[in-house]
């Protein structure tokens, strides 16, 4: 963190340690990124990038048709469409929660910004709740590396003799040659950040009552974090798991390595390849060389110098071990789910789980389902403060109207299997449950006048009373 020593001198304030979970946390960092510690060349020792893998399932699983919807006033509408300019950029944070525990999700005047463990400091806080934190934006112009450190806090004063915690916001900027380096201190009109102000009077509701929470929201997974237990940080979903992530590589490795060793093997004699007659001390290196090509030799055959009156020949058919090493694989797959969170035989390599009805899917998925639910919770909780946090930019400047707000959350159900689905709703047709033509609507893609008609179309004709079909 190159910039906590120039931070505590300009804020006058100390950083708060957490050297366990700075620690992890970059281990997991590095995991995540595809460089474990376990990479080894010499022993062909690689990464299938997993921890990759299990984040971004999580977060697809996580916000899976998730929908957002604010209701209420014209501030809802503004609110909604602050909302809908990151909709997209919302799993990216659900997967970097993952990877990293925590992240934080910022208004930055145009849009949102997400900013890792990395690129804060936590200066003050009361267990889970963060009262003062520092974050780091950054950004090139040629060689130049420009930095900004935006410092928000609540501050305990007495005001008529009355306390209260106005919220303070202080920016600084910095500009060096190096990324190594945070550089020297400049001034904000010098940067992109000019309308910033280097700090702001103090915010309060318009009542003057302090805020309902800071000006940013915070993203971190549901599991208890048994590093440090006073810490306000997450803990990676993998965390728990590393060493099976650690044996997965390596039984990966093994296996792959086996079949890439696997390769068939001829060991011909020399004078087996040898025009008939000719003598083999006649022939020079090149001239077997050529004598293979002319004979169009696949590569797997290497001749050898025969030792014996009688021409050897001899062929290597290496015997894989793939089916029991794919045991050991999908044993480690199973206890590496189940340490995240998942149910056991959700990660399988190189088969299906074989589970056909939905009832089933549900029996067997009930954790998988449960953990997704705990991160929901943990996004809805962030979006709230997010949302919150634009709602006080609005009422500072001026950017919407002034108004009443209601947001409701709805997510995609993970279980959900669109045969069955269309089976269950053939059967309330046909018990009349539903008319026909709701059917053809949701699963044949037709408009309801479509449906309608062609549902009255298979009608049966009545008979008249003259015979004829009305």
């Amino acid at each position: 963190m190159i910039f906590k020593k120039q931070a505590e001198e300009d804020f006058n304030i100390q950083a708060a340690e957490f050297p366990e979970m700075e620690s992890l946390i970059n281990r997991c960092a590095n995991i995540y990124r595809g460089v474990p510690e376990w990479l080894d060349d010499k022993n062909n020792i690689k990464t299938i990038n997993f921890a990759k893998s299990v984040c971004s399932e999580t977060a697809r699983l996580a916000t899976l048709a998730i929908g957002i919807q604010i209701d209420g006033s014209a501030r809802a509408t503004w609110l909604q469409e602050q909302i809908d300019k990151v909709y997209f950029q919302i799993r990216h944070w659900v997967e970097y929660s993952c990877a990293y525990g925590t992240v934080f999700i910022k208004p930055n005047g145009e849009s949102l910004d997400v900013f890792t463990p990395a690129d804060v400091m936590i200066v003050d806080y009361d267990n889970q709740d963060i009262k003062g934190i520092i974050f780091k934006d950054s950004y090139t112009v040629g060689r130049k590396y420009y930095t900004r450190l935006e410092y928000h806090r609540f501050v305990e004063i007495a005001i008529d003799g009355v306390t209260t915690y106005p919220y303070y916001v202080s920016n600084r900027a910095y500009v060096s040659k190096s990324p190594q380096s945070i550089g020297d201190k400049i001034d904000l009109k010098q940067t992109k950040w000019a309308d910033l102000m280097a700090d702001t009077p103090p915010i309060l509701k318009a009542n003057g009552e302090k805020l309902d929470g800071p000006l940013y929201g915070v993203l971190r997974t549901p599991q208890a974090n048994n590093v440090d237990i006073n810490a306000p940080l997450g803990l990676p979903i993998f965390a728990e798991a590393i060493e099976e992530l650690k044996d997965l590589d390596i039984a990966y490795s093994r296996n792959a390595g086996e079949i890439f060793d696997s390769q068939k093997i001829v060991l011909a004699d020399d004078r087996l390849l040898m025009p008939s007659g000719t003598p083999v001390a006649a022939m020079s290196p090149q001239g077997m060389e050529n004598r293979r090509n002319e004979m169009n030799l696949p590569h797997f055959v290497k001749n050898v110098f025969g030792q014996d009156e009688k021409e050897f020949y001899q062929e290597i058919n290496p015997v894989l071990n793939t089916d029991t090493r794919i045991s050991g694989i999908n044993a480690i797959l199973s206890q590496l789910g189940y340490k995240i969170g998942f149910s056991n035989g959700y990660f399988v390599f190189n088969e299906s789980s074989g589970i056909q009805t939905a009832t089933g899917v549900e029996a067997e998925q009930q954790r998988t389902v449960q953990f997704i639910k705990d991160v929901r919770d943990k996004l809805e909780s962030c979006l709230d403060e997010v949302i919150y946090a634009l709602n006080v930019y609005a009422d500072l400047y001026g950017l919407a109207p002034v108004g009443a707000y209601e947001v409701n959350y709805d997510f995609g159900d993970i279980l959900y299997v669109r045969e069955n689905d269309r089976a269950r709703w053939w059967q309330y047709v046909t018990t009349g449950k539903v008319p026909a033509w709701m059917y053809f609507v949701k699963f044949e893609g037709m408009t309801e006048e479509e449906a309608k008609a062609m549902v009255e179309e298979a009608q049966p004709k009545e008979p008249t009373l003259f015979g004829d079909e009305e």
